[in-house]
């Protein structure tokens, strides 16, 4: 049976504005704790005003969100079937024949929905943020010390003149821009030949060029230069996927950057794991809904509903760390893309199905 327009856009109505203020209370949470970082770190930097740390913070702020919405349909889908049963709107509706069965399928229906737009709208626009945001950090702190911890790259190129070693404070997603670089010259015997430092690098057409730095080699005064060009024999696909994370890219862009991974001889893995994870999301979201309700539909005056709902956040977490571990199996090769962004979400809802079977029909 399907359940009445009136009451299905009830309760959809009702999950929806769960969903949203859950979702959103997140996102301000996020918002605010970044935004506190970077004014921390913008101490030092001359162009790191009040008003560019908070746009910074501002475009930061989707991506990280992302990763939260499970736990927003998860809460959401909580909070609603509970107030709905506190105020005995589920008995009505159990005392006028609605089964569990259909008065869920506006809760599924939402959650599938939500997870369409957040694929194919949301994360779209948050990958693009990001960018940006990763542009306006690495114009803001370039000749700034206070990068983040831990978010250093190197490169090592071999070159008929010797091996070049390169470190990075930063580097610029999805381009080939480093910030704050340090080239390691060595000669061809492997004896050390001389350091570049430089505020930025970027590899264009076979060769890096370096901005506003200096040279310094053993026995020699520090010789500063303006701009300085060398050669590179490093594959700028190569260079710009080791800066671009998969999170990174866009829904849309995901075909086109694995397809151009894959023509350059490199390992597209972690792209088409991202894709697969983006499309098995709506089904993800409908299991956190399944989940929720396999611990929100017990009647308020039988008690226990502070267990119900730890144990229904227990579950849920349990259900996306078990979409993590699988996630970075898939990363490493040890599963394949779709096994691995899919079997979470297919168990998690064929496991809430059970539960439901055996308290509604058991």
């Amino acid at each position: 049976m399907i359940i009445g327009p009136t009451l299905g856009r009830y309760f959809a109505r009702h999950f929806l504005r769960a969903i949203l203020i859950v979702f959103g209370t997140v996102f301000a949470l996020i918002y605010t704790l970044d935004l506190v970082e970077l004014m921390r770190r913008a101490g030092d930097a001359e162009s790191a005003s009040t008003a560019t740390m908070a746009l910074l913070a501002l475009f930061r702020t989707p991506a990280v969100a992302e990763q939260a919405l499970p736990f927003a349909i998860l809460f959401g889908a909580m909070a609603t079937l509970l107030n709905l049963s506190r105020r005995l709107e589920l008995v009505i509706a159990r005392a006028a024949g609605v089964s569990a069965w259909e008065f869920l399928q506006p809760f599924v229906l939402v959650a599938f929905l939500t997870g369409v737009v957040a694929v194919t709208a949301y994360n779209p626009l948050a990958a693009y943020l990001k960018q940006r945001a990763s542009q306006i950090e690495a114009g803001v702190f370039a000749r700034s010390q206070k990068f983040m911890p831990g978010r250093e790259q190197w490169l090592r190129e071999r070159r008929p003149e010797g091996e070049v070693i390169i470190r990075a404070d930063q580097a610029v997603e999805n381009s080939t821009t480093l910030n704050r670089v340090t080239f390691f010259n060595f000669n061809p015997d492997g004896t050390f030949r001389d350091r570049i430092e430089a505020r930025t690098a970027t590899l264009e057409d076979g060769r890096w060029r370096l901005e506003d730095g200096r040279i310094v080699a053993p026995g020699k005064q520090p010789e500063r230069f303006t701009t300085l060009s060398a050669p590179s024999a490093l594959d700028a696909a190569l260079v710009r996927q080791q800066f671009t994370p998969p999170e990174s890219v866009p829904l849309w862009d995901l075909p086109g950057f694995i397809a151009r991974t894959r023509k350059a001889g490199l390992d597209a893995t972690r792209y088409q794991l991202q894709l697969d994870v983006l499309i098995a999301r709506p089904i993800l979201l409908v299991a956190m809904v399944l989940v929720a309700a396999s611990f929100s539909l017990r009647f308020f005056r039988f008690g226990g509903v502070a267990k119900m709902v730890l144990g229904g956040v227990v579950a849920g977490f349990m259900l996306y760390v078990a979409t993590e571990l699988t996630q970075d199996l898939g990363g490493s090769g040890l599963l394949g893309t779709a096994v691995a962004a899919w079997l979470p979400a297919v168990t998690g809802a064929l496991l809430g199905v059970l539960a439901l079977l055996y308290q509604e029909d058991g």
